[in-house]
């Protein structure tokens, strides 16, 4: 084992299986015991998929409530802004970190599963917390960047059971025994490099967890809302970045193996390549020790997001692009042509929002462009990882079988939400090369020139096409959600 990892286990104080010596031998060929998807993971993949319903509903009760002869009802101006608040966070905070937690659980069969249910039931309390701040009437909205909240103890303790939930999952699975024998296959073929990129981010959330809290500690009390909930996420913010990064990253290597049937890297490799992703980041808490408030906290966070996430990333999709042109002629039938649009689909938007995010040079709308670019392959990567477990977990007596028909529809939305969000990104991009303002709507929305115009409209037509892909994506999961739910199927722990 090469030493710099071995020193890397001793300082995390854990046991993990992918700082271990691994073999690169294929997987002997899987059963449906070993495919099984286990309840703990469905009922993540659930509150995940479920947080975007929702966050759907209360965009459209935004919309619906400035309708006049229903606005007049409503007398609390705040409301709108505090259902803008909890939707971003249901649809860019829950939905990330609870995929996570679900595609982490496959990992390994738990032997704490009380502790592990209790850590779900906190993080489920915390999301009607957030719910709830939305009716708080009179409370203040604050649209700080990465995790806008609102100034309510029934938002923000929601919000902590929240991450605390979380949290306490990654730790429960990555203490965890590792597995006995190495050449059995992870469920629903999850391949060891794939693994080791979702502890990879557990890790990284963990990390997030500890820069909040020395953040926190180091604030004076004398700072107002705004500057107060900016800089206490700055920092985790970044650091989150990462481990949204390094799950999609995960997820790539999955799909393609899926694509193509063999691994485009070795375990080993991908070790090497996490390690260099996260390890970094370690430094992050330590920016804190002159005091949040010293510009070395606020530029050492910028620095280690600009340099210290595109080049693992941009290796990985090199390797990944080539491994699908040399193995090409195995993408025959409809479920590996679905793997290969989902990794062109994430990791276009990726490479899009890392150039994106090279031109940034004020307050415009290519700000919004890079990360709604960057997050969008992130999304795109879990929803066509949402399709290969729910292929993994349906069940024998559903009468909804998975066959070519779902194969073909889920490749379809996977095209439709990627073009439909490159050229939403394209549109606010455009619009930011002519100047045009970011945080700016409606009415304090000024286009001067046609060039800001031209930009306005592709975002609109690429946003409602982005939206189309949104809403067909929820109608085929949430179908194969409730036929989890329907018919009831062995866990995960019990097929082992």
């Amino acid at each position: 084992m090469p030493p710099i990892i071995t020193q890397f286990r001793r300082t995390l104080g854990i046991e993990l299986p992918w700082i271990e010596s691994r073999t690169t031998q294929s997987h002997p060929k899987e059963t449906r015991a070993t495919a099984a998807v286990s309840l703990e993971t469905r009922r993540w993949i659930t509150l995940a998929v479920g947080s975007i319903v929702i966050a759907g509903l209360l965009s459209l009760a935004v919309v619906i409530g400035r309708l006049p002869f229903i606005a007049q009802f409503i007398d609390d101006p705040l409301f709108f802004k505090r259902c803008l608040v909890v939707h971003v966070d249901l649809s860019l905070i829950v939905w990330f970190y609870a995929f996570i937690s679900g595609l982490i659980s496959m990992l390994k069969p738990s032997p704490a599963a009380s502790a592990r249910n209790i850590a779900f039931c906190t993080t489920l309390v915390g999301v009607f917390g957030m719910l709830s701040g939305a009716l708080a009437r009179g409370a203040q909205p604050v649209l700080a960047n990465y995790i806008p909240v609102i100034d309510h103890p029934l938002f923000l303790g929601g919000l902590s059971l929240f991450f605390i939930g979380i949290i306490a999952q990654f730790i429960l699975v990555l203490i965890s025994p590792n597995r006995n024998d190495l050449q059995k296959p992870l469920p629903t073929s999850l391949p060891q490099e794939a693994a080791i990129g979702l502890q990879t981010a557990a890790i990284a959330v963990i990390l997030a967890g500890a820069t909040w809290i020395s953040t926190k500690a180091g604030l004076p009390g004398n700072i107002d809302v705004k500057t107060y909930f900016e800089f206490s996420f700055w920092g985790a913010g970044h650091v989150l970045q990462v481990a949204n990064v390094a799950a999609m990253l995960a997820v790539w290597l999955w799909l393609l193996k899926k694509a193509t049937g063999t691994s485009a890297i070795s375990p080993q490799a991908a070790s090497w390549a996490f390690l260099a992703l996260v390890l970094p980041h370690f430094c992050m808490p330590t920016l804190t020790l002159r005091g949040p408030m010293d510009t070395l906290y606020h530029s050492g966070a910028t620095f280690l997001m600009r340099w210290g996430i595109f080049p693992v990333t941009l290796i990985l999709f090199t390797i990944g692009y080539i491994h699908l042109r040399r193995h090409r002629s195995n993408i025959i039938s409809t479920e590996t042509k679905l793997a290969r649009a989902g990794f062109y689909a994430s990791s276009s938007l990726t490479l899009l929002g890392f150039i994106l995010g090279a031109c940034i040079r004020s307050s415009t709308t290519l700000v919004p462009a890079h990360y709604h670019a960057s997050l969008g392959g992130i999304t795109a990567a879990f929803m066509a990882a949402t399709y290969l477990i729910c292929a993994s977990a349906t069940d024998k007596r559903s009468t909804d079988q998975i066959g070519d028909k779902f194969w073909k529809s889920s490749r379809r939305q996977l095209m439709v939400y990627g073009y439909g969000q490159l050229v939403f990104v394209l549109g606010f991009a455009i619009g930011g090369f002519y100047g045009l303002g970011r945080k700016t709507y409606a009415s304090e929305q000024e286009a001067r020139s046609l060039g800001e115009l031209i930009g306005l409209s592709v975002m609109g037509i690429g946003g409602l096409l982005a939206a189309i892909g949104g809403i067909w994506f929820l109608s085929i999961a949430l179908r194969k959600i409730f036929g989890w739910w329907k018919h009831k199927q062995p866990s995960l722990q019990s097929a082992l």
